[in-house]
């Protein structure tokens, strides 16, 4: 075993201690995806890189995309699409311009790209011309009130793509720039109205130690997100959003 993987088992065992109810905001995200799924006969994931669901849910992956009719992916990054694992029909395209006609989607989701948008009112107003009537749009994306994005919007840029190595196992390429015009509950209704969607749902989670591999670090981090998970008013504070927006049906 290695020192990461004994260090992630320490956090796990804290964690089960401290929070118990707590839960990976991706596994989160996944259950809401599952409850979406069954009435899309065609699904859209933008901004889907080389991969829709963290490493390890490869096979999960394949079993949705597997449940639906028809599933496509667009990403500006090229080589990212070329590694992707399970999307047979990927474009390299940009969320500003979907290389779609009108109506085209039941479904559109986004997994952790909000952040990245430097228009959202343009890009949402274009997610929302290849929904079908009724469609909805789905994303999760960190909550800019979160302690996370705090303190991630006080480093300096030269430092997040090392720490998103240390801390996250990401690989630098992986690592975008972000703007999060789009990252609050507030942002989303108001983004959302101008656009034409209706809300359906806005969602705070929690998830799991940031600090994981550093388990002192990680002690303090459980015992601020039993608080945010126990206390009601708290709750805003989550680490991050899952939304769901629809197209009015006509």
């Amino acid at each position: 075993m290695t020192v990461r993987e004994r260090l992630y088992r320490t956090t796990s065992a804290l964690q089960r201690r401290i929070v118990p109810e707590l839960k990976y905001s991706q596994a989160s995200y996944e259950d809401e995806l599952r409850r979406h799924l069954p009435r899309a006969q065609a699904w859209l994931d933008v901004g889907c890189g080389h991969r829709l669901l963290p490493e390890w849910r490869s096979e999960a992956e394949a079993d949705l995309l597997a449940s639906v009719p028809f599933a496509a992916g667009i990403d500006r990054d090229y080589d990212a699409l070329r590694k992707h694992r399970t999307i047979r029909n990927v474009l390299q395209a940009d969320i500003g311009m979907l290389p779609f006609q009108e109506m085209s989607f039941d479904l559109v989701t986004a997994n952790m790209v909000i952040e990245h948008l430097d228009d959202p009112l343009h890009q949402f107003r274009e997610i929302g011309r290849v929904l079908r009537p009724g469609g909805v749009f789905l994303f999760h994306t960190p909550n800019l009130k979160s302690y996370v994005i705090r303190i991630a919007r006080l480093l300096p840029d030269r430092m997040k793509k090392p720490l998103a190595r240390v801390l996250e196992g990401r690989k630098e390429e992986d690592v975008y720039p972000t703007h999060y015009r789009a990252n609050t509950a507030d942002k989303v209704r108001s983004i959302a109205d101008r656009a034409g969607l209706d809300v359906v749902s806005i969602r705070f989670t929690a998830s799991t130690p940031v600090f994981s591999l550093v388990p002192p670090l990680a002690v303090i981090e459980l015992l601020y997100l039993r608080q945010v998970m126990r206390r009601p008013h708290l709750a805003s504070h989550g680490q991050t959003l899952i939304c769901a927006l629809r197209r009015p049906a006509e």
